[in-house]
């Protein structure tokens, strides 16, 4: 099973097509949105680093990861350059937010809420990279696509690590977040970014 098959059977929904046609009619706040999608994967990796120095898997993984996220940023700011986009301040989503509201704040629990929630994200991404990627012009749509390998790795690199460090199994705890992922990315959303959940008609 390659990395989007294991992705799609991961998320509870695939992205909505009105999504789609939301990302299609602006691009450019779907690219400045991507774009801080990237820093912030690589600030979490490096947060992640920080908080838990004595887990070795984890700050090898992290330290990959938070490498892999700046570059597909610069790749996306040299994207916008070329396209006449100016990098610039959006809100964010309610999406990640909308995940860790429901993250525990005790350890170590904590911990494994946010690799879960990371692998989310990373799932998240990648599907949708995959469902934009064919509607794109050619540029925007092989840059998509060569996305596809690295965000499958990420989430499965957050899905191990997991499990390696929860202490009893965690699909009753992956299932509780697949169902409140679903329901951030199908409800009614009247803002648009990469990761909104399903448009609402203005």
């Amino acid at each position: 099973m390659d990395a989007l098959e294991s992705i799609r059977g991961f998320l509870r929904c695939e992205t909505p097509d009105s999504w789609i046609a939301a990302a299609l009619a602006d691009q450019e706040t779907m690219l400045i949105d991507h774009a801080h999608c990237e820093q912030k994967a690589a600030a979490t990796a490096m947060s992640l680093m920080y908080r838990y120095p004595d887990r070795a898997e984890l700050l090898i993984k992290m330290a990959r990861l938070a490498r892999e996220e700046l570059v597909h940023f610069e790749q996306v700011l040299h994207l916008m350059t070329k396209r006449g986009i100016e990098f610039r301040h959006l809100t964010a989503a309610r999406y990640a937010s909308g995940l860790r509201d429901h993250m525990s704040k005790q350890e170590p629990q904590r911990l494994i809420d946010v690799l879960i929630i990371g692998a989310y994200v990373e799932a998240r991404s990648c599907e949708r990279f995959a469902r934009i990627a064919p509607h794109l012009d050619e540029e925007l749509g092989a840059f998509y696509t060569s996305l596809l390998k690295s965000e499958g790795r990420h989430y499965l690199n957050y899905l191990k690590l997991a499990r390696l460090y929860a202490k009893a199994p965690i699909d009753e705890r992956v299932a509780y977040f697949a169902d409140i992922e679903a329901e951030l990315i199908l409800s009614g959303d009247e803002q648009f970014r990469f990761h909104s959940g399903t448009p609402i008609a203005a």
